[in-house]
């Protein structure tokens, strides 16, 4: 497993933070291979909203990031978890882009990791997120009932997480638009993506069963080896 140890914008530092390793790309960016087909994740995806959501919009993003990076070179030795926690430490006319095309890439790339079929793939959650989610939640039924009432809440675009904070607890953000909860220094662990783009081609107007598909449909193992 792959670990990562970077600042936060605030200058502390959380250690191991990366096991999701698309946070230690570097210029050039490029998105990671799916590692499953297209109709491997189905209800939470189908084909037709995989080429649209990740091929064509997450690709999008890559690109964008790439560009961007081009235009700053100073930047290019720091890899992709360095950019979104050290925000506040680049170029003001930098940020707005590493924090739209940054944050999407990070997001999408776990994402599509969590509604994998995974090889193997736990049916709960155990180990040390299962103690978490206990300890914060009492039980898995009650964490993703939270989750889903966060989703649901969302008004508009943006992100539904459960995170590590920097004081090693879980809890529940709405991000909005394609922010990313490492610019709040946070660690993302669970992620529903509410665009419309993640669910419109499948359910339209059915958010809900979009989200339950996506509860359905978690890989614990991936969302585990966050905090391990």
């Amino acid at each position: 497993m792959a670990h990562w140890n970077g600042p936060f914008g605030d200058g502390t530092h959380l250690a191991r933070v990366a096991p999701d390793v698309v946070l230690q790309q570097k210029y050039p960016f490029a998105l990671p291979p799916l590692g499953y087909a297209n109709t491997a994740v189905v209800p939470a995806a189908d084909a037709s909203t995989l080429a649209t959501h990740r091929d064509k919009l997450h690709a999008a993003h890559v690109t964008a990031l790439h560009a961007a990076m081009e235009k700053f070179s100073s930047l290019q030795e720091y890899s992709l978890g360095q950019l979104l926690m050290g925000l506040r430490r680049w170029p003001a006319e930098a940020r707005p882009l590493i924090r739209e095309h940054g944050s999407a890439h990070a997001s999408h790339a776990l994402y599509w990791k969590l509604i994998a079929p995974g090889a193997p793939t736990a049916a709960a959650p155990s180990g040390r997120l299962g103690g978490m989610i206990t300890r914060e939640f009492e039980s898995v039924e009650k964490c993703l009932a939270e989750l889903k009432a966060t989703a649901l809440g969302i008004e508009g675009n943006g992100w539904a997480w459960m995170v590590k904070t920097a004081t090693n607890r879980l809890a529940l953000r709405v991000m909005a638009n394609e922010d990313s909860p490492l610019l709040e220094a946070e660690l993302p662990i669970l992620g529903i993506d509410v665009w419309e783009h993640a669910y419109y081609l499948k359910y339209q107007t059915k958010r809900e069963a979009y989200i339950d598909a996506v509860l359905s449909r978690i890989n614990w193992d991936v969302a585990g080896a966050q905090v391990e």
